[in-house]
């Protein structure tokens, strides 16, 4: 078998198939995913899900889903797969598939008596498209296909019911259909590469269940509208190929843009090229001359703090200073609109968190290693030396400069970290005051610019920051470090957090840390006993209070648990970053032994790709979002750290 390829014994078995996910997307933000045996487990599947920005900010699942029946001699095999009460599953087309693989163009192996029959799917880039390649492989007899496409037009976040407004009426249009169900929406363009039969026959598929909302707690049963169905001869060798879009195409070209739309895919035929595909997935752009990286798949939108965390890995990593480049310069100008008068971003959430402005020197600072210190300095040093000052001067609403060099914030009521869940408003972990990670990162911030300060010169600038960086440093060192080896995670007036946290991980893994050796040394045996996993680092040590290693249950039940113990890969990330820099050599093959547990994620959950986290305990279920920018960035920035060192 391939590196992404599943035979029939784990396809028809519905508890292992059920539970591995495929993703697509395109830069508009746009996605098509499924599993892997194309029956939807969550309000988020679809075949082609898009933005509607007539109506909101978010996505909406238009075609939901496409059911194939195979007809000889008058006999129906239909290869759908539906679930509905007391896990019942109609049609069971699972049980018709022979071989699903992934490494290139997702393609399903259908088997039906002496039919053999392969379907290959492609989103489009640049447009929101979905394209499906029908081959009739092999046949005896005449063979007709029927397509019966389920419709939702509702938002992501919602499901839908039979309902009498939901409008029934339809066009035809070129080799096949549009429609549009409410009102604000979209037409959506069904057509074929060859002539089609519509047969339009109404209906209401009644208590469709998706089982991963009804595990989170959720409305979980819907109603999907079928409108009729497509029909048409297919001969042994033949292909037909279906677009289904919100605009319409010339039928001629639905081949020409299926072979342009595959031959630039990147295969996943290893773990890396599995993490630079999925890498790709995240970026986002909305017009033209704008470039983000979404927070991940299928809720998120672009936050702030994880677009300076992904960003080196999802361009820089991969080889693609550009794509850096792009996405800074998008992020800049909305950095200095807030710095000039606090005003949010439009598209980028979340934007006036302490740590945001951190995290973006920190991402500058990988951007000058991949590329040169000097041409970091030339594009982006003035950026740079003016948030050191905005922060220097107190300007920043959340994060105030103590005379003692230590950065404070306030988290006690709303979440200003990472660690951001909540619970009726208020933060479950309310980290306020001096925060760990939020100083290291000031430590190595002053540091880099005084570096950027010393290739232009600036003597005098040099001598500021440096007598800053020590200041924060001997007051880190006062404040954080502990008698038994690891750091406080935040101290606020006279409370101390005892913590076992990942957030001291940072004053090791940056470039510039206020630890000596021995000190980065206690603190790295300390999360490697009590937070390391084979799939990440713990949000909290099991012999900590508060303890919540499973992330199940309904939403309330899952918000505390988000950050008491479950395993987040992009820490990892940081956490064999600090074990390579304190190792050197040494150090390599463990960080390389440490990755063949995300390897293995490559087939389970998210094909391809990485989950958000993961149960604190064994076996370390994946859970949350199916693919996480942060986690695929960290990983990325991993295997590029190994190449260079091998190499």
């Amino acid at each position: 078998m391939g590196y992404l390829k599943f035979d029939k014994t784990l396809l028809i078995n519905l508890e292992e198939s059920l539970q591995r996910e495929t993703l697509r997307t395109n830069r508009g933000g746009a996605y098509h995913s499924t599993t892997i045996v194309g029956c939807n487990t969550r309000k988020y599947h679809g075949l082609l899900v898009c933005p509607v920005p007539q109506l909101d900010s978010d996505n909406h699942v238009l075609l939901s889903s496409l059911d194939e029946t195979i007809i000889q001699h008058g006999a129906e095999f239909n290869m759908g797969v539906h679930q509905y009460a007391n896990y019942h599953f109609s049609p069971a087309g699972h049980k018709y598939i022979r071989q699903f693989e992934f490494e290139g163009i997702p393609r399903t192996i259908y088997r039906v008596g002496g039919v053999i029959m392969s379907k290959e799917k492609v989103f489009t880039a640049f447009e929101n498209r979905i394209l499906i390649k029908y081959t009739l492989l092999d046949a005896h007899s005449p063979t007709t296909l029927r397509l019966k496409p389920f419709l939702a037009f509702r938002n992501v976040n919602s499901l839908t019911y039979a309902n009498p407004k939901a409008d029934r009426n339809y066009t035809e249009i070129e080799n096949g259909i549009n429609t549009c169900m409410y009102k604000g929406y979209p037409d959506l363009h069904l057509q074929f590469s060859k002539p089609v039969n519509f047969v339009f026959q109404p209906d209401w598929y009644k208590d469709i269940e998706y089982s991963k909302e009804q595990e989170r707690g959720f409305p979980f049963k819907e109603d999907l509208y079928v409108p009729g169905y497509f029909e048409m001869e297919i001969k042994k060798g033949e292909s037909i190929y279906f677009s289904g879009g919100d605009t319409f195409i010339d039928p001629v070209l639905i081949a020409e843009k299926y072979d342009k739309e595959s031959h630039t895919r990147t295969p996943r035929n290893s773990f890396y090229n599995c993490l630079k595909n999925s890498a790709q997935q995240f970026y986002f752009r909305p017009t033209e001359n704008d470039a983000y990286l979404l927070a991940g798949y299928p809720w998120f939108k672009v936050r702030a703090r994880d677009l300076f965390i992904s960003m080196p890995g999802c361009s820089l990593a991969i080889d693609d200073p550009v794509r850096f480049e792009k996405l800074i310069h998008t992020a800049i100008p909305a950095l200095r609109h807030f710095m000039e008068d606090g005003s949010p971003d439009k598209v980028i959430q979340e934007i006036d968190l302490p740590d945001v402005l951190l995290w973006a020197i920190w991402a500058l600072q990988q951007y000058a290693k991949a590329t040169s210190p000097t041409q970091c300095n030339e594009n982006y040093g003035a950026v740079i030396q003016d948030i050191i000052q905005y922060i220097m001067d107190n300007k920043h609403p959340n994060l105030v400069l103590e005379p003692n060099g230590l950065l404070h914030s306030d988290g006690k009521d709303k979440a200003i970290t990472w660690m951001n869940s909540t619970s009726e408003g208020k933060p479950i972990v309310p980290r306020s005051g001096y925060i760990v990670e939020f100083n290291a990162l000031w430590y190595n911030a002053l540091k880099f610019a005084a570096e950027l300060a010393a290739l232009k010169g600036d003597d005098k600038r040099v001598e500021l920051l440096e007598q800053a960086a020590t200041k924060t440093a001997a007051s880190f060192v006062e404040t954080f470090v502990n008698g038994y080896g690891y750091l406080y995670d935040y101290v606020d007036g006279n409370y101390i957090d005892w913590s076992v946290r990942p957030n001291m991980l940072f004053a090791v893994s940056l470039d510039y840390s206020p630890l000596n050796r021995s000190q980065k040394r206690t603190v790295l045996n300390i999360v490697t006993k009590e937070l390391l996993t084979p799939k990440g680092i713990r949000s909290l040590s099991p012999k900590s209070e508060g303890y919540r290693p499973y992330y199940i249950g309904p939403q309330h039940e899952r918000d505390l648990a988000y950050h008491q113990g479950t395993v987040w890969p992009w820490l990892l990330g940081f956490y064999l970053e600090a074990y390579i820099r304190l190792y050197q050599y040494s150090g390599l093959s463990f960080a390389e032994r440490m990755l063949i547990g995300l390897d293995e994620e490559m087939n389970t959950h998210c094909i391809g790709s990485l989950s958000e986290l993961f149960d604190g305990n064994p076996p370390f279920q994946s859970r949350g979002a199916i693919s996480f920018a942060m986690n695929v960035s960290a990983i990325l920035r991993v295997l590029k750290l190994l190449e260079n060192y091998e190499s």
